[in-house]
């Protein structure tokens, strides 16, 4: 049910509808109707359609003869996620490095310790959200809005396969700890050091993900 008001009843819908389609709970080939959504929602079919046409524009869903259809991120789409992070993550991580004051990579290392908290507990929803901030403050510290918005729309699309991946006890442990040398590279203002951390963090992720689906077809 959508309750908030602040926004616009069709940025809210967007949002929701976003959200399920790259978190998986609609799953690619799933037809969207906009009676469906409205009565789910509660809302009326016009901040519907409008959010049907974004996310059209998003390349989320597409018309099809029988109607909207979802699309969502494939594996291919993911795989070539993460090779744009690969050549851009880096060089954002390195800005951190150079930009970012004590106080906010102070900020940085809360969160990672957050993060390694969750871990013990074995608390997968909250090491994603931990890991969801890590790198929005690592991309906001780059001081670049160049940055930050290229990659954060990125970072977003793909969270049902980053979720898979810190689900696997063994990954999420060894994300937290390639998370910790990114953050030791910037307090040491250590550029290359960070991007070079950060460049490796990605690949091991792709990685991870492309064993995944191996499995996955086997």
């Amino acid at each position: 049910m959508i309750t908030h008001r602040s926004v616009s009843l069709a940025d809210q819908v967007f949002d929701y509808l976003e959200n399920d389609i790259l978190t998986g709970v609609y799953a690619r080939g799933e037809i969207l109707t906009e009676g469906r959504i409205s009565e789910t929602l509660g809302v009326s079919r016009t901040p519907v359609r409008e959010a049907l046409r974004r996310l059209e524009q998003e390349h989320l869903i597409e018309e099809r003869p029988k109607g909207m259809v979802v699309v969502g991120i494939s594996p291919e789409d993911a795989d070539n996620i993460y090779e744009i992070r690969v050549r851009i993550e880096g060089l954002a991580a390195a800005l951190a490095a150079r930009n970012a004051t004590e106080e906010e990579l102070s900020h940085l290392g809360e969160i990672l310790d957050l993060q390694e908290f969750y871990l013990g507990r074995e608390d997968a929803e909250k090491i994603k959200s931990m890991d969801n901030d890590f790198h929005r403050e690592v991309y906001r510290l780059s001081g670049s809005a160049v940055f930050y918005d290229t990659l954060m729309p990125l970072h977003k699309k793909i969270q049902k396969f980053r979720k898979s991946a810190i689900q696997d006890p063994e990954r999420a442990a060894a994300s937290v700890a390639e998370h910790r040398r990114i953050l030791e590279a910037m307090i040491l203002r250590d550029e290359p050091a960070a991007e070079k951390a950060m460049i490796e963090h990605i690949k091991m992720a792709r990685e991870h993900l492309r064993k995944q689906l191996g499995q996955t077809e086997e």
